[in-house]
């Protein structure tokens, strides 16, 4: 069998370094204040977004449904579900949350510093308040433009993330 020919003509690797990129701080506020947000890989065709999340002591998220599967890596600090408080993730912790999931992510008042994670999401947070009543969608696009906002409104550089191509014809 002959070694298949590339679709895609890549001159250089689809790599970032986290290290030279922005955070942007309280991305999330005024709704979730203390969470920012490094955006790595958004593709809002497929529903996927990778990012690199730091919270603050005191973070508490609204409790939300998956519609897709989660990994999620915790490199420093600890945090936990509300749902599942004997059972915190700390550094070098990786929990995979499949989809339909239901739960509410708290970070520990008490940490000594922020809790710094990398998650990969398919698909869509359905996010509700403490009542159960709806409050928003969170997904791919939705960070996108969230990402946008932030770049305009504190005069930043454009975000460099990766995202995959537009689709279109193969024949105008």
């Amino acid at each position: 069998m002959p070694m298949p020919t590339p679709i895609f003509d890549h001159k250089e690797l689809l790599t970032i370094n986290t290290n030279e990129l922005p955070i942007y701080e309280d991305a999330l506020a005024p709704y979730f204040p203390g969470v920012d947000v490094q955006p790595l890989y958004l593709d809002p065709n497929l529903g996927i977004w990778t990012l690199r999340v730091i919270f603050q002591p005191g973070v508490r998220l609204p409790c939300h449904y998956h519609t897709g599967p989660v990994h999620l890596f915790t490199m420093s600090g600890r945090w936990h579900y509300v749902e599942y408080p004997d059972q915190p993730q700390t550094a070098g912790s990786y929990l995979y949350e499949p989809g339909g999931s239901i739960h509410t992510f708290m970070v520990p008042e008490d940490n000594t510093g922020p809790t710094d994670t990398f998650m990969v999401v398919y698909g869509a947070n359905i996010n509700f308040d403490q009542d159960g009543n709806f409050v928003n969608v969170m997904d791919a696009t939705d960070i996108m433009q969230i990402i946008e906002r932030l770049v305009k409104e504190r005069g930043l550089e454009p975000a460099r993330y990766i995202r995959p191509g537009q689709a279109g014809y193969t024949v105008g």
